[in-house]
């Protein structure tokens, strides 16, 4: 198990989350989307709304995030979206986990950490814990559309 170092990136606001703040990917409307998600942070005004066309084996191959309010949660939304496409969504659950593990301090193995690629960026924000609900947010969004996803279309 590798724990992931504390890195400074010139504080709450590094280079690779000042750049999804500033230029989000994945902002195009995706037409006849399989999965729809919205989740709104009523104390902070924080909100996101994902957007995903999937294959037939559930393979995300196309993705849109839209996400307003602070830079954390709209980088968030954009290093996740970037991070979906070609991604079965067993596999984004557990990309979920991982990425859940890292911002709660939680040792990652080796393939967990290489697993998050990009991602890895958000851990500076686990020095601000109040702001750890903003980077979670379209993870959480991600996860509540997934299992509605299944209870919908697999009823029992």
């Amino acid at each position: 198990m590798t724990q992931l170092p504390d890195v400074p990136l010139d504080g709450l606001y590094g280079d690779a989350i000042m750049d999804h703040y500033r230029h989000p990917r994945c902002r195009q409307p995706v037409a006849n989307a399989d999965l729809v998600t919205h989740d709104f942070n009523p104390f902070c005004g924080d909100e996101v709304t994902l957007h995903l066309k999937l294959d037939d084996s559930q393979r995300v191959v196309a993705v849109s995030s839209h996400s307003e309010g602070c830079s954390i949660i709209q980088a968030s939304a954009s290093m996740l979206a970037e991070a979906m496409e070609g991604l079965t969504l067993s596999q984004l659950t557990d990309l979920s986990q991982t990425f859940r593990d890292m911002m709660q301090g939680t040792p990652l193995s080796e393939n967990a950490s290489s697993q998050l690629g990009n991602l890895e960026a958000l851990q500076v924000v686990r020095q601000y814990p109040v702001r750890i609900k903003c980077a979670l947010l379209p993870w959480v969004a991600l996860e509540q559309g997934v299992r509605n996803y299944h209870r919908h279309n697999n009823p029992r």
